[in-house]
């Protein structure tokens, strides 16, 4: 784990363009902030439901001031989230989130875990979640959590005994937490565990409770605390520089796709912690009556002696002094028999001995992909950097188990470096370990027990040196990655991946036909082997034409790619089909795609997964041609629009006017519009004139909380946080005569059949007569919201708010979706000659 005020400066310094592959180099003071946590033998498990559910502050707090080891289980990775950085939405905003978490972790000093529960979008109550989760293979995973993890105290960020107060993942994240405490002990439940782990018993489970909980600050002054215990997690480290608040707000930052950019606060700041279970912890100890010292682990008291007197001894300007105690103590910790113990601290003060001996140690490639069965060089680089005599052995390659004999003494700042050349064998595939097969809504299909709850998949290619000092042979593993120089950042680390031989893959994962008319589909071929011969062909439905049924293609460069484009023609009714590319090479069938996301502030994540890409055939008729679109939170609603045949030009806020916006046949605000683009307050007027000489405006959903916009509309409307969550909630239709339901596209019931994730979300709840609902929609049990969808004339044009999630609906190929919207630009329009 990278050292804590290393990153804080790393992250200063460098804008937080973050590379965890970049070799550790702490200092000092924070090999003796680690030499503490060796000896605080604690854990602590926060739970909740997001990634962005953690207490940043209180897994701060535990980490470096109390020193022991924390951990936060989010349930889901966040994939039902919006995402502020970029398009990518669902299971790829999930990798982006995981990246995020592991980020916040770096920093602030905890670690990660999840469940295979997925985030398929808000919903209102716990029975409601559960009809997407499986309750008891997520209530499984949580156990398999507590059981590996080990925690003395857990905590869960909200309250399990309060269900429809909040979203129904965060209550059922806490009520699965309450359950598996009282199941982790017991050998009877989910026993295929246990031949991996062991049972065990927290001592203390707590609710994080606040203010918030209570509904006011008042009333939560006003409460009986005597079942709380406070705690004041403001503290100041000075061998950081930072307050605990000032780490939790950059770890907090690192929410940059959901926009949680925190500015760090100073001072005193408490929290509160209900006892939920276990006996109250005398004097606020969190750990009273758990020993948390060496004496815990049979055979740990010698250590603990030891690593005392290190502690007590250690050296600031010399911790290479250490080094004789730190081995002693390594070769104490090898032999203890308690498994768990044994592993967690081994790691510790192999990663202490490495840096109290300024030992830096590097296994690299010169390439940033390989293939199975492809000879590549690794550079090693291995240098002591104090008086301490050790000797290089050997180095081994995993998952090879090829080992280089060295015998190479390592003299005080004296560099080491030689060339090893490896076969990669029968190398898997990159690719995150939970997106493999293919899982349900609210399920993620991971069979592998070991795999499970894992932040990432395993890193398979690692060096290993085994280096001897002091007669003691200590491992020390280095993950391979792949590093080069840029001439404006210099050095570079990236991951070392494995893709195969050959890509495929068709750019759009939705290509919409708005007539019956042929389409060219481009297939983008990447070659990742040189001299590539193969042949193309695309998988599809007997209902849909494809020309020529097969194209061969030729590369000559590793890294290059090419186009190679088939006429599809679709049928001429409505249909939806999947399209898939299929390369045959030297005889072997491969049908998945290459894709990286790289966004500068997390590593560069690559992907090979399944290609494909959705092809529908609508029966759609559109008025108007060329669409202005002010981009908000990101969304890729422009490239839905372009897709069934309309211009659309991306506008600079600046240059909006009256008579700017006069080209175009209607304007539409991006997602989130409002909360993201200051410039618009001052730009309102001149938008509210476009529709006032005649212009359509189509604004679609803004979020409620912390909403000021004085003038959403050109009437008064309020927003509010009402949402519809079923996806196929009844949609009843209250003006049947509206112009939006009958032009150019006649919508029933069959347009809103096929739905994803919901109906839509952040509804007007009060608004001016001039507003007239179209619709009308509901969850199961709940009051008719009608607020959905608005219409408003103002002077010659229109005025259009919408709360539907278009931006889930047309991205998936909805074909009532893109009806229903071809309908909201064309409304004013009726004189207009229709297309298509």
């Amino acid at each position: 784990m990278q050292k804590l005020s290393y990153l804080l400066l790393f992250l200063i310094l460098f804008s937080l363009n973050a590379k965890a592959q970049k070799p550790e180099k702490p200092t000092s003071a924070e090999i003796f902030e680690d030499i503490q946590k060796l000896n605080f033998l604690g854990t602590a498990l926060y739970i909740g439901a997001h990634p962005d559910d953690e207490n940043t502050a209180l897994i701060s707090y535990l980490a470096n001031q109390v020193k022991a080891r924390t951990g936060y289980l989010s349930l889901t990775r966040g994939d039902g989230g919006q995402n502020l950085v970029g398009p990518e939405i669902r299971e790829l905003l999930g990798v982006i989130r995981t990246q995020e978490l592991l980020s916040a972790r770096r920093i602030d000093g905890g670690e990660q875990r999840f469940t295979r529960a997925n985030d398929f979008g808000y919903s209102k109550n716990p029975e409601e979640t559960l009809e997407f989760w499986e309750k008891d293979k997520v209530l499984s995973d949580v156990v398999w959590a507590i059981r590996n993890f080990k925690p003395d105290i857990i905590i869960n960020r909200f309250d399990h005994r309060s269900p429809g107060t909040t979203h129904g993942h965060h209550t059922t994240s806490a009520m699965l937490s309450v359950q598996a405490f009282d199941l982790v002990n017991d050998p009877s439940k989910f026993p295929e565990q246990l031949k991996y782990t062991t049972t065990w018993q927290p001592k203390r489970e707590f609710f994080n409770t606040s203010w918030w909980f209570y509904g006011s600050q008042e009333k939560f002054d006003k409460a009986d605390k005597s079942n709380l215990v406070a705690l004041d997690d403001g503290v100041y480290y000075p061998a950081f520089g930072l307050s605990n608040t000032e780490i939790s707000a950059l770890s907090r930052s690192q929410h940059k796709s959901q926009g949680f950019g925190n500015t760090g606060s100073r001072g005193s700041q408490t929290e509160y912690l209900e006892l939920l279970r276990g006996d109250y912890p005398a004097n606020g100890n969190l750990f009273a009556g758990v020993d948390t010292s060496w004496n815990r682990v049979k055979g740990g008291r010698a250590i603990g002696e030891i690593l005392s007197q290190v502690e007590n001894s250690y050296d600031f300007t010399d911790p290479a002094a250490s080094l004789p105690a730190l081995v002693t103590a390594y070769s104490l910790i090898d032999q203890l028999k308690d498994e768990h113990w044994r592993e967690l601290k081994l790691k510790e003060i192999t990663g202490i001995i490495k840096a109290c001996a300024g030992l830096y140690l590097e296994a690299t490639t010169s390439q940033e992909l390989a293939t199975a069965n492809e000879n590549i060089d690794i550079s090693i680089e291995a240098i002591n950097r104090s008086n301490t005599n050790m000797q290089l052995k050997n180095v081994v390659i995993l998952p090879l188990e090829k080992s280089v004999e060295m015998g190479q003494n390592l003299l005080n700042n004296s560099d080491f470096r030689q060339k090893i050349s490896i076969n990669t064998g029968n190398a898997a595939l990159t690719t995150p370990y939970w997106l493999n097969k293919q899982g349900s809504v609210g399920m993620y299909n991971v069979e592998d027990q070991k795999l499970i709850g894992l932040p990432e998949t395993p890193h398979e290619f690692k060096a290993i040196f085994n280096i001897d000092i002091n007669g003691v042979t200590i491992p020390f593993k280095s993950d391979l990655v792949y590093k080069y120089n840029d001439q404006v950042k210099g050095e570079v680390f990236e991951p070392f991946d494995i893709v195969p031989p050959v890509s495929a893959a068709i750019d759009e994962p939705v290509i919409i036909f708005s007539d019956s008319e042929l389409k060219k589909i481009g297939v983008r071929v990447t070659a990742y082997k040189s001299d590539l011969k193969a042949s193309v062909t695309l998988k599809h439905d007997d209902n849909w034409q494809v020309s020529p049924s097969e194209q061969n293609v030729s590369i000559t460069s590793k890294g290059e790619s090419t186009m190679i484009y088939f006429d599809v023609t679709p049928p001429a009714h409505q249909d939806s089909n999947t399209l898939i590319p299929e390369v045959n090479l030297d005889g072997n069938v491969y049908s998945k795609k290459v894709i990286q996301i790289d966004y500068g502030y997390i590593p560069l994540q690559t992907l090979t997964l399944p290609s494909q890409s959705q092809i529908v055939k609508l029966n759609i008729k559109k008025a108007g041609d060329f669409i202005g679109y002010i981009a908000g939170a990101g969304d890729v609603i422009p490239e839905s629009l372009q897709q069934i045949g309309y211009q659309v030009a991306v506008i600079d806020p600046e240059k909006i006017t009256p008579e700017y916006l006069d080209q175009f046949d209607a304007v539409v605000m991006g997602i989130r519009a409002y909360n993201t683009v200051d410039i618009l307050k001052y730009k309102q007027q001149a938008l509210f004139d476009y529709v006032q000489n005649g212009g359509t405006m189509v604004v679609q959903y803004n979020t409620a909380r912390g909403f000021n916009f004085p003038n959403v509309g050109p009437y008064p409307l309020t927003l509010s946080s009402d949402r519809v969550t079923d996806e196929n909630a009844q949609v009843r239709i209250l003006d049947p005569s509206n112009e939006i339901l009958n032009y150019p596209n006649k919508i029933t019931d069959e347009d809103f059949k096929g739905w994803v994730q919901e109906r839509g979300l952040y509804f007007p709840t009060v608004w001016n007569d001039a507003y007239k609902p179209v619709i009308s929609i509901n969850d199961k049990g709940e009051n008719a919201l009608d607020g959905s969808l608005l219409m408003a004339q103002y002077g010659k044009g229109h005025y259009i708010y919408t709360g539907l999630s278009f931006f889930r609906e047309l991205p998936a190929g909805v074909p009532g979706a893109y009806r229903l919207f071809a309908n909201l630009l064309s409304v004013g329009k009726s004189n207009e000659k229709i297309k298509g």
